[in-house]
């Protein structure tokens, strides 16, 4: 069976079979093979490949590699845990987000920490001017989810006016080139930040607002799951979400 996956994910990179082979440094028949699914490359190609096309090798050889080794890879994922997202430094956030060389990615439903700092505001217009992708979501305070987790987090329905207050603090953002934002109504289980091969995951735990949760600091492993997953559920809210009117 062709390995459908594969082809996919050289067509998005522009890659040929003579391409990949020779960048690789294998004969073009052994690519051929890669693809149409007779053979599945050795673990130092199937490492190289993984990297050169953006994608896991437990996603493109789903069966090739154990799953051992698949949970052993996500556990190294794991930088940091803080127990509450208010034990993380301001420094750090700053750290973070000033290392990012390709994306930013925010996804809240308020975020309100976020719009009131004017030190990361500085570093997004400043990455926005550099080029990089900035996706920023929140949560539409119409949305009924909005209510209703504020009554979970028994702060009734300043969630809604918190995100209408984010809106204010953003509208400098919100009128920069490159920085795109989307509301959402979906039921947010984690907020997730992303900067390039990194994460920021800060639970929600059910009768704790969103501060006093932990927030789990990841890193991109080739052939760990973990960190994927939170970028995947990212990419699915940023798919569904509305574009920001100017009136909003």
């Amino acid at each position: 069976m062709a390995n459908e996956r594969l082809r996919a994910a050289m067509v998005e990179h522009g890659l040929t079979n003579l391409a990949l082979a020779e960048e690789l440094g294998v004969n073009v028949k052994t690519v051929e093979r890669w693809v149409v699914g007779d053979f599945v490359p050795f673990p130092r190609n199937r490492h190289r490949l993984a990297i050169r096309l953006g994608r896991d090798e437990s996603y493109l050889w789903p069966d090739a590699v154990p799953r051992d080794r698949v949970t052993a890879l996500s556990e190294s994922e794991v930088i940091r845990v803080y127990p509450h997202r208010s034990d993380m430094p301001r420094d750090e956030w700053l750290r973070l987000f000033e290392s990012a060389t390709k994306e930013i990615g925010v996804l809240v439903y308020a975020g309100l920490f976020f719009a009131e700092d004017t030190g990361l505001e500085q570093i997004l217009l400043k990455k926005a001017k550099a080029g990089l992708r900035i996706r920023m979501l929140l949560g539409d305070p119409d949305d009924p989810h909005i209510a209703e987790r504020g009554d979970e987090e028994g702060i009734g329905d300043s969630i809604a006016f918190k995100i209408r207050n984010a809106l204010v603090l953003f509208s400098r953002l919100r009128e920069t080139d490159g920085i795109e934002f989307r509301l959402h109504r979906t039921v947010l289980y984690n907020s997730i930040y992303i900067i390039d091969d990194q994460l920021l995951v800060n639970t929600h735990i059910y009768g704790l607002p969103a501060p006093r949760a932990p927030i789990w600091q990841l890193r991109k492993v080739p052939g760990g799951e973990l960190a994927q997953l939170y970028r995947d559920s990212f990419d699915r809210v940023w798919d569904v979400a509305q574009p920001l009117n100017e009136e909003d």
